[in-house]
């Protein structure tokens, strides 16, 4: 039987499930928003799980070959500068996981997804396409655009993102919550850092109400910084440009290093950080979520996207499966909304309990972390990094 599935939203998310299902025998139509495929945003991390996924969707070495393989994780008194802990990205690490650690522009994940849908006959990419809702009836489900048209299928997927229209009408749970942080976002030339603060790492400075992360990107030539202060905001923000004072203001009273960093800073923009609840179910027949419109979190794990591919990567294997949208996607979600919602949990519990404490709280974590072994380090990720959490 000929099966059609919809996807709704070309972001990371959509696009990794359009190969991960086609693959199986399905023909795919993805519809995005925008008037063009692309991918906002500037640095993300991808840890082995992440890389897990990439490979079984077959574009994991394309996006090595774009990827800065960093060599530890490095976590940083934003007060007084001192080093609290460090984790090794290789030996140990690598033997147990499997799979490297990297950082990459998005982009240089994005476009292998983009190349590889492109090459896959039964997959259909149409761009300028904004869905407004989806309507069912007895043979499938059809995507309803602002323009009026409509494209039919027999089951839908919202990968839609944050404010999900498809997540609106299914689970209807409202707006997204607002957490009162900041972010603010810059990409600046590596030859613009200090060369004692140009490490092949990805470096957390901690501080009361605050974080700071780099590290390298684009092969080592450029720098990404993002600095997240938690400043009770409550206005809806998303890449505002803002100025260079603001940031500095925002994080005053924090180590030389860290403030010699923001100062390099160019090209500044800000966005208000938002998550949801988890919940326990996200299919209703044959429409699902997927991604960020499923389980968007905060990101203080640095595990978004890593998300979205294994969802994407566990929904091609049930469909493989499970030929009954409706069985599979029941399936699908029951197998991946405890692991998200724990991630989602967390990723809140990083930034209020753990990055941004202040005075007796600090000294007592930077004591507690420092004790750890790097043995005890990987054991405590280990349910998060390992490639065996994909479900196959």
């Amino acid at each position: 039987m000929l099966t059609r599935l919809v996807i709704v939203g070309g972001g990371i998310g959509g696009l990794a499930t359009a190969l991960a299902t086609a693959r199986h025998g399905h023909e795919v139509v993805v519809l995005e928003r925008q008037p063009e495929f692309n991918e906002l945003g500037a640095g993300i991390q991808l840890a082995p799980n992440a890389f897990g996924a990439l490979d079984r969707l077959g574009v994991g070495e394309k996006v090595r070959e774009r990827a800065v393989f960093v060599e530890q994780l490095r976590l940083m008194d934003g007060i007084n500068g001192q080093l609290i802990v460090r984790m090794d990205l290789r030996g140990d690490f690598r033997h147990r996981f499997d799979k490297p650690y990297a950082v990459v522009h998005r982009l240089d994940m994005y476009e292998p997804l983009l190349r590889a849908c492109r090459q896959v006959e039964s997959i259909t990419l149409h761009s300028g396409c904004p869905v407004q809702r989806y309507e069912r009836d007895g043979t499938g489900v059809a995507a309803v655009l602002e323009s009026g048209g409509r494209v039919c299928g027999t089951a839908l997927i919202g990968a839609d993102g944050l404010r999900s229209r498809i997540r609106g009408q299914l689970i209807g749970d409202g707006s997204p919550k607002i957490s009162g942080h900041t972010a603010y976002r810059s990409v600046i030339p590596m030859e613009d850092i200090p060369k004692e603060l140009r490490l092949n790492a990805a470096t957390l400075w901690m501080g009361p109400g605050f974080h700071v992360v780099y590290y390298p990107i684009a092969g080592g030539k450029s720098c990404n910084i993002v600095a997240i202060v938690d400043n009770g905001a409550r206005q809806e923000v998303a890449g505002l440009p803002v100025q260079r004072g603001e940031v500095l203001d925002a994080f005053a009273g924090v180590h030389s290093k860290v403030r010699v960093l923001l100062e390099r800073g160019r090209d500044w923009r800000s966005w208000a950080l938002y998550d949801r609840d988890p919940v326990p179910n996200w299919s209703d027949g044959p429409v699902t979520l997927l991604g960020d419109a499923a389980h968007p979190l905060l990101p203080f794990t640095g595990q978004g996207a890593a998300m979205a591919l294994e969802d994407a990567v566990c929904l091609g294997d049930v469909l493989y499966d499970e030929r009954n949208f409706v069985d599979a996607f029941a399936r699908f979600s029951a197998l991946r909304t405890e692991r998200t919602g724990q991630v989602q949990l967390i990723s809140r519990m990083m930034g209020d309990r753990i990055y941004h404490l202040a005075g007796d709280q600090a000294v007592e974590r930077n004591a507690v972390l420092s004790a750890l072994s790097q043995t005890e380090l990987l054991d405590k990720i280990d349910w998060l990094f390992g490639h065996e959490a994909l479900i196959s």
